[in-house]
């Protein structure tokens, strides 16, 4: 009654797998709607703002950037701030 067989053992076995598949689908499934729920805001605003921005094809994680002349580094274009050296054209 309580013996084992090979019967048992592949049932046990698949039944073990089934559910972790489950589990495991289960839960990205919840991460996926929980991506998906932060990212409606974001999706509205582009919606809103498609029509402005269309030829920009700017994201809202990218920042331009530009080539100082005096050091020749890259500093941000928007908030740009000066580097020390004489003759920096950002304001410091």
């Amino acid at each position: 009654m309580f013996g084992f067989s090979l019967t048992k053992l592949l049932f046990t076995a698949v039944a073990i797998f089934l559910v972790w598949n489950g589990f495991k689908w289960y839960n990205r499934m919840q991460e996926n709607r929980a991506v998906e729920g932060a990212n409606k805001p974001r999706r509205a605003e582009q919606k809103a703002s498609s029509g402005a921005q269309a030829s920009s094809n700017s994201s809202l994680d990218a920042e331009e950037m530009i080539k100082c002349a005096v050091c020749e580094t890259y500093v941000s274009s928007g908030s740009a701030v000066s580097c020390g050296k004489d003759g920096c054209p950002y304001p410091g």
